[in-house]
């Protein structure tokens, strides 16, 4: 039980994650795969296409929520490359409610 765990409480805490995902991750269907993967875990944020080609995600919720988030993530959809995956933690901000895609610099998923 997540209770009884050292730092339990402070996994349940709301938190921010700013990801930046390297690889052969636009075109793929990542920005999908990562919309699914947030909504599954009941997050709010965004996923978007970077100029660079990496993807970024910005996400709030539970700790222990946005951990697993981070896990799925590094593995990808089938037909991406994952090559790193940088975290920032960040304090909550308040994000409007929900998961969306933004548009970013590479329209194609």
């Amino acid at each position: 039980m997540v209770a009884d765990e050292p730092g339990g409480a402070e996994r349940r805490q709301r938190a921010r994650l700013v990801v930046e995902v390297r690889g052969r991750v636009q075109g793929v269907g990542y920005r999908v795969f990562a919309l699914r993967e947030a909504m599954r875990l009941d997050l709010d944020g965004s996923v978007a296409n970077e100029r660079n080609g990496t993807v970024r995600v910005i996400a709030e919720g539970p700790r222990m929520d946005l951990e697993a988030l981070v896990e799925r993530l590094a593995e990808g959809p089938p037909a991406a490359l994952v090559e790193r995956v940088s975290v920032r933690w960040e304090p909550p901000r308040g994000l409007d409610t929900g998961f969306w895609i933004a548009s970013g610099a590479h329209s194609g998923d």
